[in-house]
């Protein structure tokens, strides 16, 4: 019989089998749950969960102050500990959350008289939001201001573009259904993408389901789950959403844990929800085509009653028959048609416009209303008037307002169906990784049982997964078995499939060319190379470049400027009217001077936009950092973008930056009597901790030296001493002790630091080894080299060319390395680098980069190991090479996926064309409003005849903002830059294509 307390560790007889394991492979994907004993757990709601909160406080002077402060806190309801440290002056509180908030607990504390100096809130969640009805800047800034005055609400970030917000909060205060309220309050819609921890999910559709009880029984005993974090359920839709830690847990050992709840009376199934992007953006084209197609049904007619059959004779006459007084049927005809586009489709502008004003803001929608309404009321005005009088004769705008709206509406249709078009290269990267994969099932002896197809979204860490050929990669892993050539140009950019076999990576979304492999999954979910790439990049599209607060402070007065001018304008032209100023020819036959004024101020409302000049930068970033990640290059976010674009010095790093970065041993030589034998062992000790790409050619080749010396013994003695003491000295070497011994391995500096004599001999071995750009690392036992070995880093292929097309872009290359100045002298020639900085440890990289930078150039770093992360940090613009570190990908700006420095021309030239694309929206935005808007105010009326009525108007404004998000979908056809060798004539060319 199985008995299952909590945990999902489970017991066969006496085989126990753990979670994502060898042994977990062996069982089938669903184990039946013949006789099973279930042991369900209190139901976690019973035990409160417990947070803790520290604060630093002051005047706390005796333990009488610690007395006080402890009662007062034990008072609280909810409080469970508290900690009082007088001599730092700190207190750290254990509580209930849903008891009591840290909030009243700060508040209490100063109630007492103790002045709380820092409050170092524990947990800062974070969560990410669809919005919905944002139209221009001063949307996304009305917002953002709004969520930043949200008690709880720590940083907020609206993308305009991107349609999202990221808002970082105190669950402790708030939580993200009252950022969605506030996010209503202000006037927009939101609908939750994601919040808290999303590393790892897993969505299951429930069987068997029919009470409140049976949902509390599976998600007490999911929660008691070892590696469960969090549980999520949905009774209408029986439905449940799962927070795992994939190091304990997986997908299908969640199913499993739920049908083994009450002998198998559950059933659960993986369930894939539907992508909310595509859904929302769908809806989103069909509510505004919809909406584009209801005003078409009254405004088409209303268009012909007003335009077309007044000229022609039968139909002019009846459209002008008498109903009562000077009221005629087209008039009464007009009236009911516009009248539904004013209020029933135009309604969402009379919303918008509510919650901007309500936000003291103005938006777009501020402008249509008012334009709108103008329009339409002064024509209701002249309908009642005409009522009333049987000698007025007046001109209705009833067609004005009704074609206003449907053309700013057919502008905003063919906008977002554009705006689509702007996050197509996230969709693929996002359609790369495959739906399922064929898992093996293995026997005792690791041989092959069962092959089964599983949803890839099932696949656990050390999995064993089968690749055909044809096949996609379905997740990072390891090959364990098998050789093939994998193409991984959709992830990398690399055009030529590279060849795996066993003990190679592959990465998740790769296609696999020609040959079988096995592959143990290592990385799966969001912690794939594929998701992390998607998530860097949403990341990005959702940051605002420094150039997007042009727009930001222009549109602050854009409107009220915009608005101020209309009045003008109307004023401008009804008192010289009134007056009679201007002739009487110039008022067209229908009108009078008022309604000629009236006009011209409605074509100054609603000719202007601030739509363009808002969409102007982030949809030009979102397609540049979508097509930078499909061409290898992970650009994160509009800042690193725009200042990438001004670097005019790149520092690069040598070791895995100009050069290949896997060094090779050719040389060894012995200085003292030590045995190459013990040689080996001691430097094999004191280098097996070092991540160092040095430390890792000598052990490789130490290794395999002293495999071949054992072997010549025909002895098989290889126990190696581990060092101890172990210290890593950066730009220099490391030291430790091995056995009695202390050894230390690294360059000339380490051995001066130590007081070590280098005598003229070794001086000879380094200076020969150096001028062939060799590096040379001594080893010292005790205080005496007793060998050095030589090691050659060969050049990247493509680094020359690089170096030579930047200095065409008139940007210098610099070299600074912790090598010595022999070989970095060497490479820097042999790649055509002008300029070397030596011997430099990763802090003074740092300086002479802020050197750099003290002379007013802006400086780009290229590195890739945890000895450039300070360089990174410190430069304008960090490039991490992909294949470097974790830490050096994590400090950098842009992370060139393929570790190829022809993506740092590729990234610089990106870039520029981006902020160029930028300004040209901005030039074409504002050159749009400077020009429409005297032509909208009859500046052109008085000499060529030329007006812009308000229907024409608003079709205008529709056309900039399409326009500008147009010219930003032009950067989705950039091409590389790209360098090649003519191996022919033996000199280099560069070349561009755009």
């Amino acid at each position: 019989m199985l008995f299952i307390y909590g945990a999902m560790n489970i017991n066969v007889g006496d085989n126990k089998m753990e979670l994502n394991g060898r042994d977990d492979l062996k069982r089938p994907l669903l184990e039946p749950s013949d006789s099973v004993c279930v042991t369900i757990p209190e139901p976690v709601d019973k035990l409160e969960k417990k947070r803790t909160v520290m604060f630093k406080i002051g005047n706390i002077k005796c333990a009488s102050c610690v007395t006080s402060i402890e009662s007062v806190l034990g008072e609280i309801n909810g409080v469970e500990s508290v900690s009082v440290s007088p001599i730092h002056g700190h207190v750290a509180i254990e509580y209930v959350p849903k008891l009591v908030n840290p909030k009243l607990i700060k508040e209490t504390i100063e109630d007492a008289g103790f002045p709380v100096k820092e409050f170092s809130e524990q947990q800062i969640a974070v969560c990410r939001l669809r919005i919905k009805g944002m139209a221009c800047t001063s949307c996304s800034e009305s917002l953002e201001r709004a969520l930043k005055f949200l008690d709880g609400v720590k940083k907020a970030v609206v993308g305009l573009a991107l349609e999202e917000a990221k808002v970082h909060f105190d669950p402790n205060i708030t939580d993200s259904d009252r950022i969605i309220e506030a996010i209503e309050d202000a006037g927009f819609g939101a609908d939750l993408i994601s919040s808290g921890n999303e590393a790892n999910k897993v969505h299951l559709k429930l069987e068997g389901v029919s009470s409140v009880e049976d949902m509390n029984t599976i998600k007490s005993y999911l929660e008691s789950a070892i590696g469960v974090n969090h549980v999520e359920m949905d009774l209408e839709e029986k439905r449940a959403t799962v927070n795992y830690d994939p190091d304990f847990t997986g997908p299908r050992s969640i199913i499993e844990a739920v049908q083994e709840v009450a002998h198998g009376s559950y059933k659960a199934s993986l369930y894939i929800p539907p992508r909310q992007r595509e859904t929302e953006q769908h809806h989103e084209i069909n509510n505004n085509r919809n909406q584009f197609l209801l005003s078409c049904l009254f405004s088409v007619p209303l268009f012909i009653f007003s335009m077309v059959l007044p000229v022609l004779p039968p139909f002019g006459d009846w459209l002008e028959y008498k109903i009562y007084n000077m009221f005629t049927v087209g008039l009464l005809l007009r009236w009911v048609l516009c009248t539904p586009v004013q209020f029933i489709v135009g309604r969402r502008f009379y919303k918008g416009s509510y919650h901007a004003l309500r936000l003291k803001s103005a938006n777009m929608d501020v402008l249509v209303a008012m334009g709108t309404n103008a329009a339409y009321f002064y024509s209701v005005y002249v309908a009642i008037k005409s009522l009333s009088s049987d000698t007025f004769k007046g001109q209705d705008f009833f067609e004005t307002s009704a074609m206003l709206i449907s053309f700013i509406l057919l502008g905003k249709y063919l906008e977002v169906l554009a705006k689509e078009k702007t996050s197509d290269a996230l969709a693929k990267l996002t359609d790369l990784a495959p739906d399922s994969a064929c898992l093996l099932i293995l026997d005792d002896d690791g041989n092959v049982v069962s092959e089964v197809a599983i949803s890839t979204q099932l696949i656990q860490r050390n999995d064993i997964i089968k690749i055909i050929p044809g096949e996609k990669v379905p997740v990072d892993g390891i090959v364990i078995d098998g050789q093939s050539y994998v193409n991984e140009s959709m992830i990398t950019g690399e055009a030529q499939p590279i060849a795996k076999k066993p003990g190679d990576k592959v990465i998740g979304g790769t296609m696999n060319e020609n040959g079988c492999l096995l592959v143990k999954a290592t990385h799966v979910g969001s912690e794939t190379a594929l998701s992390q790439i998607v998530q860097l990049v949403e990341a990005a599209q959702l940051a605002s470049a420094p150039i997007q607060k042009i727009a930001d402070r222009i549109s602050r007065f854009f409107v009220p400027a915009i608005v101020l001018t209309a009045f003008i304008t109307w004023l401008g032209w009804l008192i010289p009217g009134v007056i009679g100023i201007y002739p009487k020819h110039w008022i067209p036959k229908g009108m009078d001077k008022f309604e000629l004024a009236l006009q011209f101020g409605i074509s100054v409302l609603v000719v202007a936009c601030p739509c363009a000049l808002g969409l102007a930068t982030p949809t030009a970033v979102m397609v540049a950092t979508g097509k930078g990640a499909s061409l290898g290059v992970l650009i994160k976010g509009g800042n690193a973008l725009e200042k990438a674009h001004k670097v005019k010095a790149i520092v690069f790093d040598k070791t895995g930056t100009l050069t290949v970065g896997k060094p090779e041993v050719v040389n060894v030589m012995l200085f003292s009597s030590v045995s190459m034998e013990d040689f080996c062992d001691v430097a094999i000790a004191a280098e097996a901790n070092s991540q160092h790409p040095i430390a890792k050619a000598f052990l490789e080749h130490a290794r395999k030296l002293r495999q071949k010396i054992e072997s010549n013994r025909q002895s098989n003695n290889q126990h190696v001493t581990e060092a101890k003491d172990f210290e890593v000295h950066p730009g220099t070497g490391v030291s430790g002790k091995v056995g009695d011994k202390m050894v230390l391995v690294g360059n000339k500096r380490l051995m001066q630091t130590y007081n070590v004599t280098v005598g003229p001999e070794i001086e000879g071995y380094i200076s020969e080894h150096e001028q062939q750009a060799r590096t040379c690392v001594l080893v010292s036992i005790d205080g005496k080299i007793a060998g050095a070995f030589a090691v050659t880093d060969p050049v990247k292929p493509e680094a020359k060319n690089v170096i030579l097309y930047l200095h065409s872009m008139g940007i210098s290359s610099i070299m600074v390395t912790g090598d010595n100045w022999a070989t970095a002298t060497a490479i820097a020639k042999e790649v055509g680098i002008e300029k070397v900085i030596a011997e430099m440890d990763p802090i003074g990289k740092a300086d002479r980069i802020k050197d750099l930078q003290m002379r007013g150039l802006t400086v780009a770093m290229v590195g890739d190991g945890i000895n450039d992360s300070p360089a990174l940090v410190a430069a304008d613009v960090g490039m991490a090479i992909g294949a470097g570190t974790d830490v050096a990908i994590e400090a950098a700006d842009i992370v060139l996926i393929k570790s190829n420095l022809e993506d740092v021309v590729t990234a610089i030239d990106l870039s520029r064309k981006t902020i160029s694309r930028i300004w040209l929206n901005y030039v074409w935005a504002l050159g749009y409003n400077i020009l429409g808007v005297p032509v909208a105010a009859g500046i052109l009326y008085p000499f060529t005849g030329v007006r812009l009525p308000p229907w024409l108007a608003g079709a205008c404004m529709a056309a900039s903002s399409l326009s500008v998000v147009c010219s930003s979908l032009l950067l989705q056809s950039y091409r590389k830059s790209w360098v090649f060798q003519d191996t022919k004539r033996g000199h280099s060319h560069c070349s561009k294509s755009t």
